[in-house]
């Protein structure tokens, strides 16, 4: 392989982790060596990057020598037990999971959004929630126009967010449901084919969910607003991968469409679908495989002053994880 960075996937046989393997040759990512890495149980495998097969290898705790950066998608506690250990053998982790993104010494980062914090970084750069990622794509162009002090929402959640399983088990309970055949749920508490949960992640004192509370901190952190405030409730819908969100925001300034289409229209990483005449509007369908997330929708809020309503998309594999953690690697070797 060329000149470039000694790179290692944690994860590397997840949905996430193959979405990691194909943006760094898709996007000519400057790798050197590449490592992958991932459970006992997945060491062995042989994945293609650059026509080249790569063998998986078991994580350990000495898989990081020589590791300039190292991607991690493989939960939480895979990541709370070897961050430490790439990042003490000289790594910069980018991890996917929530471990660290709320403590204070690790940056959380959109590249479109706050790409200075990376400078802060102690080892462990921070990759968002899924959803906060793809809201705040839309709803940050509009809080530089505006100044945002609340939002409530609704999400419509592929299943992708929970992993190759849950696509496994949405594709195997459909063709179960339309042969008439019983469906039995493993991923999800309850059958997901032809279905709609209103539950994504475990639930907290209060009533939310953890991936309800995870959007409205993370958005506080990655806008630099602590006193934005806001109540989502997260959805987990059929769809295999693209997550929707609807957005109902009040502003401390007077909103103006015009004004509110040219901030969206202009924001890098983004792209306005908003021509509702000709049925033109942003759809999980349109949006999966796509590095840009989609807005549309867009009005006045008639239940606030100084409000708007949106409707956004995002691809939950590519700029909801892997694409936004691959453009933190690339600011990184810039």
């Amino acid at each position: 392989m060329s000149n470039g960075s000694h790179v290692a996937i944690v994860g590397a046989t997840g949905a996430v982790g193959t979405e990691l393997i194909q943006l760094l040759e898709q996007r000519e990512f400057p790798v050197r060596e590449l490592k992958l890495l991932a459970s006992p149980k997945s060491a062995g495998k042989v994945l293609k990057f650059k026509g080249e097969d790569i063998r998986v290898e078991t994580l350990s705790d000495s898989s990081f020598k020589r590791v300039d950066t190292a991607l991690f998608s493989a939960g939480g506690s895979t990541s709370r037990e070897y961050a430490k250990f790439a990042a003490g053998a000289g790594a910069v982790v980018i991890d996917n999971s929530s471990a660290f993104r709320m403590e204070a010494d690790v940056p959380l980062v959109v590249p479109e959004i706050n790409p200075a914090d990376i400078q802060k970084h102690r080892g462990i750069i921070a990759n968002p929630n899924c959803t906060t990622i793809i809201v705040l794509m839309a709803l940050y162009p509009l809080h530089l126009a505006f100044r945002v002090k609340r939002a409530i929402a609704s999400s419509y959640q592929a299943v992708s967010g929970a992993g190759a399983k849950a696509i496994h088990e949405l594709s195997v309970q459909s063709k179960s449901f339309c042969s008439g055949e019983p469906v039995s749920p493993e991923v999800f508490p309850h059958p997901i084919a032809f279905n709609v949960l209103p539950q994504v992640d475990v639930f907290l004192d209060g009533g939310y969910t953890k991936e309800e509370q995870k959007f409205v901190n993370e958005s506080r952190k990655i806008m630099h607003h602590p006193t934005f405030r806001a109540s989502i409730t997260c959805v987990r819908v059929p769809v295999f991968r693209a997550h929707s969100v609807a957005v109902h925001a009040e502003f401390e300034q007077p909103v103006s469409i015009d004004r509110a289409r040219d901030a969206l229209k202009n924001f890098e990483g983004l792209e306005l679908v908003d021509d509702p005449s000709s049925n033109k509007y942003p759809m999980p369908i349109s949006a999966a495989g796509k590095d840009k997330c989609q807005v549309g929708r867009l009005r006045v809020d008639s239940a606030w002053d100084n409000g708007l309503a949106f409707w956004v998309c995002g691809d939950q594999l590519l700029k909801g994880a892997a694409l936004n953690a691959v453009q933190i690697a690339e600011l990184l070797t810039k």
